[in-house]
């Protein structure tokens, strides 16, 4: 592998509800920066940054050292990787590329593979937080990488994370980011329960909101459990889909792995099934 290149210039491909605030977090930080993205609105929100774009996904790695990818699914990700004219096609030895997007650990580990073949590093860097935590630079960022390729990227992680999580090999952040929201799933699925115990009880589930998040009690998956039903409606409509994905992805790796998740997955697939009755 040739010498390590010094990330100056940094590419972003992904400009969607969670990605676009990210690259303009990056944009806004003063490091040089080029986007891309198949919609051309998308890529009017950001003439404001001073950020350039590019033609192709092959341009934007000819014109970088790093280039994060946050797009939908493993698929997705693959295609902008290692498809015709995929950024690994075009970037110069000692390049990273960071992937954003939640996907199974063994597709990243398998473009690591490729990628090292010509002398360019991945590293996983799966999010948590939503569009608003990149907005206000708070994402939580979950890597997975070599230790000195990891620490040559962080001061770009860091325009949009806090804190930025270093957990291992390539692969690892994918199964921490894949963990959290299985305990998520049970969590809201827990708090649910817990909702409707309060009902049967007497229990104003109002009141009880306010108990639970000021006691010991207190969790994420209960403010995900909204008002006025406190139910997995809301929830539902607006993640149980990723949600239901990822569970499923954690059950898999788990299973190949050989590891035993115990009972969280049996709550996450219960909240999983509570989801399903509320669409």
């Amino acid at each position: 592998m040739s010498a390590a290149r010094e990330v100056r210039r940094v590419g972003f491909i992904g400009l969607g509800s969670q990605g676009g605030p990210m690259a303009r977090r990056i944009a806004e930080s003063g490091i040089p920066t080029t986007l891309w993205a198949r919609r051309a609105e998308a890529l009017a929100e950001f003439r404001d940054t001073g950020a350039a774009t590019a033609a192709s996904p092959a341009d934007l790695a000819a014109a970088v050292d790093l280039v994060c990818v946050c797009v939908l699914d493993d698929a997705a990700v693959e295609q902008v990787v290692t498809g015709p004219g995929g950024v690994l096609w075009h970037l110069a030895e000692g390049s990273v590329i960071a992937v954003h997007s939640t996907v199974r650990p063994d597709t990243v580990e398998r473009l690591a593979d490729r990628a090292a073949e010509r002398g360019i590093a991945v590293v996983d860097a799966p999010v948590s937080g939503g569009g608003p935590a990149a907005e206000q630079g708070r994402l939580l960022v979950m890597l997975g990488g070599d230790t000195k390729v990891v620490e040559r990227c962080r001061p770009v992680f860091a325009t949009y994370g806090e804190p930025v999580v270093h957990l291992g090999p390539v692969g690892a952040g994918q199964r921490a980011k894949l963990v959290n929201n299985l305990l998520l799933a049970a969590n809201m699925g827990v708090a649910e329960s817990a909702f409707t115990l309060a009902r049967e009880l007497g229990v104003d589930p109002a009141q009880l909101s306010v108990v639970l998040t000021h006691g010991t009690g207190r969790s994420f998956g209960v403010g995900r459990v909204r008002e006025p039903e406190f139910t997995l409606r809301t929830a539902s409509e607006r993640a149980g889909a990723l949600l239901q994905k990822d569970v499923r992805l954690i059950a898999e790796v788990a299973k190949d792995s050989g590891a035993h998740p115990g009972i969280v997955l049996d709550a996450a697939d219960a909240a999983l099934a509570s989801m399903g009755r509320a669409r």
